[in-house]
């Protein structure tokens, strides 16, 4: 399977062609409310329309000199105009144009991370149904603990993926906020009708309050569900990993025939892509943490948030895109041994039934106390002797003064421990089995 990287998309977004487009489009627009008001002459508008462009290299130019890209970019823009150059930037500070800008390609990167979290959850989709029925063993503490499906562990990650889409649909409205009010957010020499058209147009809303700066809890909102759907990715990722480890080999990831594992050691067939979400998952916790602290910015604004959100903008969203489409990959090619699964469910010899069989002997009337001492003394001899379960119980005269031969074996039945797998298919799915194909 070719695993697909990161969109070409995700990263035009972030783009400094990208960018500077979008502040020119808030110029302009900006400018074309401020034509509606009569501001500004219709002419001038029409002017600024046909020949407002941005030369990123005389950009910089100016920026040497003025040390200030904003200002930078308005008298780059008003070079291309000319003398109608002057009504650009009119009544708008930095932050109007900037993080206004920044919404937009916030919102753009939302809308692929959709896609992505939309296509990770359909891989989980189809592999949970695929393997609903495939019994292994549930652990606790990384300990035998009683049977459980590979479908149902991957159902309850769909859950999770579902959550998430949901949490990422709402930190998109979160950040879809603009502000075109000034240098402290009064609309001292800007209408405020300048601001609703601007936003109008752009797909956003006036922030209600700003300062000179749209309040940083919406971009810590937005970081941080990225950080909780990197670290969602992480926990399926590090269990695959766990799943994948010599001594259990439940799964793997798909290993091709050209591939090499270890530059030393041929014989490797290691979970590498799967250790990478891992890593790329702090990283963007670390965005988060960055974001956080752009929040308490000093009175009307500092510029503390901007050389954050300059880095994290990007490389959170990119990260994020390709760990959603390097999971959602992983999963449609993932090798899963289901031989290993039952290997691996008797080697504790049938302990894996010691609640049902504590319960039975409950409800026949022993206490709690007597019944699990009768049942932890032939577990632990599994444990030490490696014998079988159901034949010690069987001789334990304690157990067979209560439980019959008939009763004892119905104790050690998938059947009854996996009964309700359909009901809790039904709570996670309602229903839903079609998730599409596997990506080529």
């Amino acid at each position: 399977m070719i695993e697909r990287y990161t969109r070409p998309a995700m990263g035009r977004i972030w783009s400094e062609e990208n960018r500077l487009r979008r502040w020119l489009e808030v110029e302009i627009l900006a400018c074309e409310a401020l034509a509606e008001r009569g501001e500004i002459p219709a002419a001038a508008l029409a002017r600024i329309v046909e020949r407002a462009r941005v030369d990123p290299r005389r950009m910089r130019e100016i920026e040497r000199e003025v040390k200030h890209d904003v200002a930078a970019f308005v008298a780059a823009v008003a070079e291309s105009v000319g003398e109608e150059g002057r009504y650009l930037h009119l009544g708008l500070t930095s932050s109007d144009v900037v993080d206004t800008a920044f919404a937009v390609q916030l919102c753009e990167a939302a809308d692929l991370l959709i896609q992505d979290a939309e296509e990770f959850a359909c891989a989980l989709g189809r592999q949970a149904w695929r393997y609903k029925d495939t019994v292994m063993v549930g652990r606790t503490h990384g300990v035998h603990a009683e049977p459980v499906t590979f479908g149902l562990k991957l159902a309850s990650w769909y859950a999770e993926a579902q959550r998430n889409l949901g949490r990422l649909e709402v930190a998109r409205r979160e950040i879809a906020w603009g502000k075109v009010s000034g240098a402290v957010g009064t609309y001292a020499n800007v209408a405020p009708e300048v601001e609703a058209h601007v936003c109008r147009r752009l797909g956003l809303d006036p922030e209600p309050a700003s300062t000179q700066v749209v309040p940083r809890d919406r971009h810590a909102a937005f970081f941080s569900t990225l950080a909780l759907i990197a670290t969602s990715l992480e926990r399926v990722a590090t269990e695959l990993r766990h799943l994948q480890q010599t001594e259990i080999l439940e799964v793997e990831d798909a290993f091709s025939a050209a591939q090499k594992g270890s530059s030393a050691m041929p014989h490797k067939r290691n979970p590498w892509r799967l250790e990478t979400v891992c890593g790329l998952a702090r990283l963007v916790r670390g965005y988060a943490l960055a974001a956080l602290e752009s929040v308490p910015l000093w009175y009307e604004r500092d510029i503390s948030h901007s050389s954050v959100e300059r880095v994290a903008g990007a490389d959170a969203t990119i990260a994020v895109d390709f760990m959603l489409a390097r999971m959602a990959s992983i999963l449609d090619g993932l090798v899963v041994h289901p031989e290993n699964m039952a290997r691996n469910l008797g080697r504790l010899g049938g302990a894996v039934f010691s609640e049902a069989l504590l319960l039975a002997l409950v409800r026949k009337g022993a206490s709690r106390e007597a019944a699990y001492r009768w049942v932890q003394r032939s577990a632990m001899r599994v444990w030490d002797e490696g014998v079988e379960f159901e034949a010690l119980v069987r001789e334990d005269p304690d157990i067979a003064g209560l439980l019959s031969p008939e009763e004892i074996a119905s104790v050690f039945n998938l059947e009854g421990a996996l009964r309700h797998v359909d009901e809790i298919f039904e709570r996670v799915f309602a229903g839903r089995r079609d998730f599409g194909e596997a990506a080529a």
